[in-house]
C-alpha cells in the first residue's frame, strides 16, 4: 500500500476512535454523524486489512497494530497541525472562539475574574467555559482538541503535553477574627489538632495532604466537615468555630485571621497544562501568555 493511496482524513477518523474510545463522541469531536465515522473505519479496516478496534463493554479498544502506529499518527498530525496554525494570523481584537479551560473552584475564583477582566479589554470575541475534567480523562480532551488548558498538579507521566509552574503556593490555617484562639500570635501542633477541621476533597474518603503530613508525624486530626468545593468552605468558617487549611493565595482573599501551620507540608503546585499539538498554535500561544502573566507576582 502506498501513502498516495490514503485518504488523509482516515487518520483523523482513527485518532478521534482512539481518544474518545467511542463511535458517537468520535463524531461529535469531528463535527460529523456517527454513521460517517462508521464508515471511515469500515474503509480503514479494508485499507490496512486490521480490525483496528473490537467492541467491548468499556467501549472500543484498540487493536496491537492501532497501538503500534497511533504515536506516530498523533505525531503526524500534530506536525501538520503546527504548519496549518503557522500560516493563520491571529488577531485578540477580532478573534472569535471559546477558551476552554479545566480547574477546580479555587483555581477559578482566584483567576476568572482577573481574566474576563483582561479578555474584556483585549480580546472582547473569546469566551470562556470552565469546568473540571478529572486527571486520568485531561490528557484524552487535551489531545482531541475538546480542552484548550488545565490547571492542575504536575502529571508527570503525560509526556503528550507541555506543563508550566504558575504558581508554588505554601497552606495557611484560617480561623474567624473572634476565634477563641484569634488573639494567639501562632498556634501549636496541639492547638492546631484540638480544633475541628473542614477537609476539601472531591471524593467521598481518602486522605489529603494535610491528613497525609500528619500521619508521617504519627498525629491525626479531627474533621468535621467534608465539603467538595473551596469556595465554600471559608463561608462555614466564619459563622464557626472550624478550622480550615487552604494554600495562601484563597486564605488571603478573606477576612479571617491567618496562621502559619505548625508543621511540614508540601506546598501546592499549580501547572498550566496544554497539548503538544496545540504548542504553535498562534492562539493558544497567546491565550497561553496571557494565563502565566496573571500569575506572575
Amino acid at each position: 500500500m502506498q501513502l498516495k493511496q490514503m485518504d488523509m482524513n482516515l487518520f483523523l477518523v482513527l485518532e478521534a476512535i482512539y481518544s474518545q474510545r467511542n463511535l458517537t463522541r468520535a463524531g461529535e469531536q469531528l463535527h460529523i454523524t456517527q454513521p460517517a465515522v462508521s464508515n471511515a473505519l469500515a474503509r480503514l479496516r479494508r485499507t490496512l486489512d486490521d480490525p483496528l478496534f473490537t467492541r467491548t463493554p468499556a467501549g472500543m479498544q484498540p487493536t496491537p497494530l492501532t497501538e503500534r502506529i497511533m504515536p506516530r499518527v498523533r505525531q503526524a498530525l500534530a506536525l501538520l497541525g503546527g504548519s496549518l496554525s503557522e500560516q493563520r494570523l491571529f488577531d485578540p481584537a477580532t478573534e472569535e472562539k471559546t477558551l476552554r479551560l479545566s480547574m477546580n473552584d479555587m483555581a477559578e475564583t482566584l483567576l476568572l475574574p482577573r481574566l474576563l477582566e483582561r479578555l474584556q479589554q483585549q480580546a472582547p470575541g473569546i469566551a470562556v467555559e470552565s469546568y473540571y475534567v478529572p486527571r486520568d480523562q485531561l490528557v484524552k480532551e487535551l489531545a482531541a482538541n475538546t480542552l484548550d488548558f488545565g490547571l492542575d498538579i504536575p502529571l508527570v507521566s503525560a509526556t503528550q503535553l507541555h506543563q508550566q509552574r504558575l504558581v508554588n503556593d505554601r497552606y495557611l490555617c484560617i480561623l474567624r477574627t473572634d476565634h477563641p484562639l484569634a488573639d494567639q500570635t501562632s498556634l501549636t501542633l496541639d492547638q492546631y489538632l484540638k480544633l475541628e477541621h473542614i477537609h476539601v476533597s472531591s471524593r467521598r474518603s481518602g486522605p489529603g495532604l494535610v491528613d497525609i503530613a500528619l500521619n508521617k508525624l504519627g498525629r491525626r486530626r479531627s474533621i468535621k466537615l467534608r465539603v467538595q468545593h473551596y469556595r465554600v468552605a471559608p463561608l462555614v468558617v466564619m459563622r464557626t468555630d472550624l478550622a480550615l487549611t487552604v494554600p495562601a493565595s484563597l486564605a488571603e482573599q478573606y477576612p479571617a485571621r491567618l496562621f502559619e501551620l505548625p508543621f511540614q507540608i508540601p506546598q501546592m503546585d499549580w501547572h498550566l497544562l496544554w497539548h503538544k499539538n496545540q504548542h504553535e498554535d498562534p492562539a493558544n500561544k497567546w491565550l497561553r501568555g496571557q494565563l502565566m502573566d496573571l500569575f506572575v507576582p
